[in-house]
């Protein structure tokens, strides 16, 4: 048995013992995740949303929905994991059947969090205001460090056993190189060296899609589908991205391709979910980093993705068999004059449902709610901890197997 003694991408069988191939109930994990969370000041996380509690007071009253502060709007919000995260930690008081439950004993809990709102810091903060000589964001990941180093229960492991948020890209920039032994939960580790963030240790979390969900029912089949392929966005971009310049000109002119300039501006956000809900194909093209919001849009949208980025890291893969309900492209064959159209327009009636009945069926996976519900984005991101904690744990366990053998031998 491997590490953790999971069923690997290739398996037929998920994390909750069903087959992939079948709809059946998800069952809950044989245990819950103990997370033991830092009670930061506010001004790490719900005072960035402008939440003003009471004197001592660090956290708002999440009983009530009306009461909870809401997470600001736009693309803000498709990096907004570490809210999701703290809601449900904070909620721990309320019956629920998530896959995490809050512990107040630290040396009881499997992960400890620290809910730093680290994307909303960078967007909201990393520029300089008035007579600032350091940005707030700055200055926050420099009193989180001195914070986390001075505790005992980063002392305990150095930080192996911390959850630090940081899914925006160029969150935690400062801090980052410090916390590297703590478990990142990232969009992709397109600006990370893998000496700080890598599979071995770090959770990749799906964005929180900006689109309107499309409701399974009001799905529209294959012939109601008059766009062959949908891309709106940024077309000229840096690095890795410059793929989608190329596209761009080979895709233009043709009658039944939607690939535009775009932004999520105005009513954009609007227009790219209708644009999405009428394509058969969505195109996820890589930009500056690997990954974008994008295909986490095509999802709530139920347009079966086309994914073109060749290092793309996808959300719970160990569990969840991409290729039933997307279509990958190397990079090297999208730019071949002709070959996208061939695919797929190839692609007939049966085989392109088969796919999206699929994604109906995986797209609740990739929706963030609060309170959390079994199976959704919180749930599977807390399932993928608990999943990465115990095959971290088993890989340290061999690696000293021998350890207290040999110090007993150096006592005889």
């Amino acid at each position: 048995m491997r590490c953790g003694g999971l069923s690997g991408p290739n398996s037929n069988v998920d994390a909750s013992g069903c087959h992939r191939k079948k709809t059946c109930g998800r069952k809950q994990p044989l245990r819950k995740l103990k997370v033991f969370m830092y009670d930061l000041p506010p001004e790490f996380h719900f005072r960035l949303l402008g939440w003003k509690g009471k004197t001592n007071q660090t956290w708002p009253n999440v009983d009530s929905h009306s009461r909870i502060p809401p997470y600001p709007g736009g693309l803000n919000l498709q990096h907004s994991v570490e809210y999701w995260l703290t809601l449900d930690l904070l909620a721990s008081n309320i019956p629920k059947v998530g896959a995490a439950v809050r512990v107040q004993n630290s040396s009881q809990a499997d992960i400890v969090f620290v809910p730093f709102f680290s994307s909303l810091s960078y967007n909201r903060h990393s520029k300089l205001h008035g007579k600032e000589k350091v940005t707030v964001n700055r200055m926050l990941q420099s009193r989180l460090l001195q914070f986390l180093m001075a505790r005992d229960e980063w002392k305990r492991f150095g930080g192996k056993d911390h959850l630090i948020v940081a899914h925006h890209p160029n969150s935690m920039l400062q801090a980052r190189k410090k916390l590297g032994s703590a478990m990142f939960v990232l969009a992709d580790f397109g600006r990370y060296p893998v000496e700080i963030a890598n599979l071995g240790k770090d959770i990749i979390a799906p964005y929180k899609h900006v689109v309107r969900t499309i409701p399974s029912g009001e799905s529209a089949q294959f012939d109601h589908r008059p766009i062959l392929m949908h891309f709106q966005g940024s077309i000229y971009r840096k690095d890795g991205g410059a793929i989608r310049q190329e596209l761009y000109y080979l895709l233009r002119d043709e009658k039944d391709v939607h690939f535009t300039f775009g932004s999520y501006r105005g009513d954009g956000i609007k227009k790219a979910g209708q644009g999405m809900a009428s394509s058969k194909f969505c195109l996820n093209i890589a930009g500056d980093t690997p990954s974008s919001n994008r295909l986490f849009d095509a999802i709530a949208s139920q347009c079966v993705p086309v994914i073109i980025s060749d290092d793309i890291e996808l959300p719970f893969e160990d569990v969840l068999d991409y290729s039933e309900f997307c279509v990958f492209v190397r990079a090297s064959d999208a730019v071949k004059k002709g070959y996208l159209l061939y695919l797929l327009r190839g692609i007939k009636k049966d085989q392109w449902t088969m796919l999206w009945e699929r994604l109906k069926e995986i797209a609740p996976h990739f929706e963030y709610r609060y309170p959390s519900q079994p199976g959704d984005a919180v749930d599977m991101v807390w399932e993928a901890v608990l999943r990465q904690k115990s095959a971290v744990q088993c890989r340290h366990h061999r690696k000293h197997r021998y350890a207290r053998s040999e110090a007993l031998l150096k006592r005889i």
